[in-house]
């Protein structure tokens, strides 16, 4: 599904990311971990074609996108989840997923070949259901997450960039959330996940790569990483 070699990124004259090597499969789940500032948020945006300066090589169901453009990405099929949500407030939450549709394509999994609606959304995201004509300036911090990655599905998306999802949420939210990450894995979509509880990260995550000040550092399954106490300790602070 994801082939990154040699990944580099800039902002401005600054090197941020320092040649990162990925591979991820149809349903899987990558976490990237680190401490803040470690570039995990900077690879999501050098992936979807956000910096303005990056090189390596990057493979998206066997096409070259290593220059392509943020819209012509997604297009093809890669959907972003930015850690600040980026809902439209004024628009309410049929409005927020309408604005999002795309056709369905023919991918990685049933799931992109079916094509996502605001029906299966919903059964996705209960809590959604329950406000369609919520503006998302009402929503709490947690709906406006589930909203944000429901309209990413919109766009029947065969891998998802997903940063921080747990992150200032009610714990009830973010268990729900993971139930959705695992449920989008059950249907064969692939995830890259920024995530910087490791509980979190460790109940939905098949691999593990740790960054620290852009390069990584250490990658290996989320069960070799929970089971080396040092590497945590090393990495992670834990």
């Amino acid at each position: 599904m994801l082939e990154v070699r040699g990944l580099c990124g800039w902002y401005g004259a600054a090197q941020v990311l320092f040649d990162l090597d990925l591979q991820l499969r149809p349903g899987e789940v990558l976490a990237l971990m680190g401490r803040n500032g470690a570039g995990k948020s900077t690879t999501l945006k050098a992936l979807m074609g956000l910096l303005e300066k990056r090189s390596g090589q990057v493979s998206f169901m066997g096409r070259d996108i290593s220059q392509a453009p943020a819209h012509a990405i997604a297009r093809l099929g890669v959907g972003y989840v930015p850690e600040d949500r980026r809902i439209f407030s004024e628009l309410t939450v049929m409005e927020n997923l309408e604005v999002a549709r795309q056709a369905p394509r023919v991918g990685a999994s049933a799931t992109t070949a079916a094509g996502w609606t605001v029906e299966r959304l919903f059964d996705l995201f209960p809590n959604l259901r329950a406000m369609p004509d919520r503006l998302g300036a009402r929503m709490s911090g947690g709906e406006q997450q589930m909203l944000s990655v429901a309209r990413t599905l919109m766009g029947n998306p065969c891998l998802v960039l997903l940063d921080e999802p747990s992150e200032g949420i009610a714990p009830i939210l973010a268990e729900q959330m993971a139930g959705a990450i695992l449920g989008l894995k059950e249907q064969g979509v692939a995830i890259v996940l920024c995530e910087q509880n490791l509980g979190f990260a460790a109940r939905v995550a098949d691999q593990a790569c740790v960054l620290e000040q852009g390069r990584l550092r250490y990658s290996a399954s989320m069960a070799e990483l929970l089971a080396d106490r040092q590497a945590r300790a090393c990495w992670l602070g834990l």
